[in-house]
């Protein structure tokens, strides 16, 4: 099997700066900003901000509950970019590797958040994962409708 990239624009109208904040040094407010989708971001080893940190996410996708345990390979301060290798949890059930980038491009008031997917599947009857880019949609859109209202 071989790595396949998956990845998706979201233009946002909520602060780039503060999105990529959000996920780089504190994901655990994310299950006041979406709690249909985020029940929980617990943190295991490191420090939030910090490359080698250890998180796990509890989550709802497609109506079940999931764990997703990751660690942050890398933040980029200056490009707005984080970059979560998950290490445990159901994704690792469907693909030998999953990698998820977060990158937030701010120009004035267009702000773009880009998700991007690198994975391997387990065996060929594992399906791509659209329906988890779905769900950062999602995802991203709770945040930005909590941003907002609380900035009004």
């Amino acid at each position: 099997m071989t790595i396949q990239t998956m990845s998706t624009k979201i233009v946002i109208k909520s602060g780039g700066n503060v999105f990529h904040e959000i996920f780089n040094q504190r994901p655990q407010n994310i299950t006041d900003m979406s709690p249909s989708n985020i029940q929980s971001v617990d943190l295991h080893e490191g420090e939030w901000g910090k490359v080698g940190t250890i998180g796990s996410w509890n989550y709802t996708h497609d109506g079940k509950q999931n764990m997703a345990k990751a660690v942050v390979q890398s933040i980029d301060e200056e490009n707005k970019t984080v970059v979560y290798k998950v290490i445990g949890g159901h994704l690792n059930e469907m693909y030998k590797t999953f990698i998820t980038t977060l990158h937030v491009e701010t120009e004035g008031e267009n702000n773009t958040v880009t998700w991007t997917f690198d994975y391997e599947k387990l065996s060929e009857g594992v399906e791509d994962p659209t329906s988890f880019m779905k769900f950062v949609t999602s995802l991203t859109k709770d945040i930005e409708k909590h941003h907002n209202k609380n900035n009004n």
